[in-house]
């Protein structure tokens, strides 16, 4: 099934995609509250919709907005290495990879609050010149739990949605020379959609036991990236384990792949390939986001809001 949240003209409401058109539920009715069990909720409802749907819209109609418009939290992973080697080659450090990175996935926590949809404007952050898209894939959690088993832990997840981790390349920098964690390099926009896609849909995307659909991204209709989600080194499995570990996990929790090898600007800075790439996002710039059987998000950037200037201190 691919769920969306959308928007008709009377406020958000879930409903289930069918072709070129959307089969609604009532308004009281979100995805969120259709989560919490191993699918049957949300089985029900799919049969509910296509039976009986308060409305039947034209995709063409309606605002898309993300899936989870608001996840109880966003945990986001880096689960690809080369992403990372990548980012260390373009700043001009070594991409041997200290061993802290080979012993554990890692995360971060974002902001559920900075979540759009997947065609909405996206501003450039506050006070950014290096504002950077990622290429990404969230897992939606169905049903909760703590300390999973890497062996099980894929079950917990109901389905999949692009996500475009945006990033203030500029305002990273002083956050990692902070060293607390990243701030407001991450706190813009996190893109999510155009469907919440189930486990179910994507099981033919299913290569040796791993989801292998591929992925792509690009600026102005040039394609910067493209890989597969079978190429993590830390598979969902592992990084919900360690996600879970000594707390708990929620439905409808948002939890990142990390970036795929490529799918940031920031990787590309020295590569002969992008040699004529004008530079970062600017006002006008469309970003786009694909992934087999998870459809697409197409954006347009918008200038930065302005902003108040903190005095620093002495």
């Amino acid at each position: 099934m691919r769920w969306v949240t959308y928007d008709g003209g009377a406020g958000p409401r879930a409903g289930l995609v069918d072709g070129e058109t959307v089969r609604g539920l009532p308004a009281a009715v979100t995805l969120l509250s259709l989560l919490g069990d191993d699918g049957e909720t949300l089985a029900e409802a799919g049969a509910a919709a296509r039976r009986e749907p308060v409305e039947v819209r034209p995709l063409s109609d309606i605002r898309l907005l993300a899936p989870i418009p608001r996840p109880p939290s966003i945990r986001d992973g880096l689960c690809f290495l080369d992403h990372l080697r990548g980012c260390y080659r373009a700043m001009g450090r070594s991409t041997q990879l200290p061993p802290v990175w080979l012993e554990t996935p890692a995360f971060y926590f974002a902001n559920p609050a900075a979540v759009v949809g997947p065609h909405d404007d996206v501003p450039v952050a506050p006070g950014s010149t290096l504002f950077d898209l990622e290429l990404e894939v969230g897992a939606v959690i169905g049903r909760g739990g703590r300390d999973l088993h890497p062996d099980t832990a894929e079950r917990h997840i109901v389905g999949y949605t692009l996500y475009n981790d945006w990033t203030a390349r500029d305002h990273q920098q002083r956050d990692m020379a902070q060293g607390i964690g990243m701030g407001k390099s991450k706190d813009s926009a996190i893109t999510l959609g155009p469907a919440l896609v189930t486990v179910d849909e994507l099981e033919p995307h299913r290569r040796d036991g791993r989801l292998a659909f591929e992925l792509s991204a690009t600026v102005n209709d040039r394609e910067i990236a493209k890989g597969s989600l079978a190429d993590m080194d830390w598979t969902y499995g592992e990084l919900l384990a360690f996600v879970s570990r000594g707390t708990e996990l929620v439905p409808g929790d948002v939890i990142g792949s990390g970036t795929v090898p490529g799918g940031c600007l920031l990787e590309h800075v020295d590569t002969p390939e992008m040699a004529s790439f004008t530079g970062w996002l600017q006002p006008g710039d469309v970003v786009s986001l694909r992934g087999d059987g998870l459809g697409e998000t197409r954006q347009v950037v918008r200038p930065a809001p302005a902003f108040v200037p903190l005095s620093t201190r002495t």
